[in-house]
């Protein structure tokens, strides 16, 4: 499944050098876990935070690798 990056702020910004809109789910979560230390936790909504921790125990067997 595909996330359109417009909805999700903090990853839009993680995700500045894509010529695409969108990004693969697997990819999503592998981009908040290179990028984490960009990513400002103080202001996720929650929104952004329920994806997180869907991606996190769908993709990443419950653990967020940062």
């Amino acid at each position: 499944m595909q996330l359109c990056l417009a909805d999700f702020p903090q990853l839009k910004l993680i995700a500045w050098n894509r010529h695409d809109d969108f990004v693969e789910e697997d990819e999503a979560l592998a981009l908040y876990e290179r990028n984490w230390r960009y990513v400002d936790t103080e202001t996720l909504n929650l929104q952004e935070q329920q994806l997180i921790d869907r991606l996190v125990q769908q993709y990443g067997n419950g653990v967020l690798n940062v």
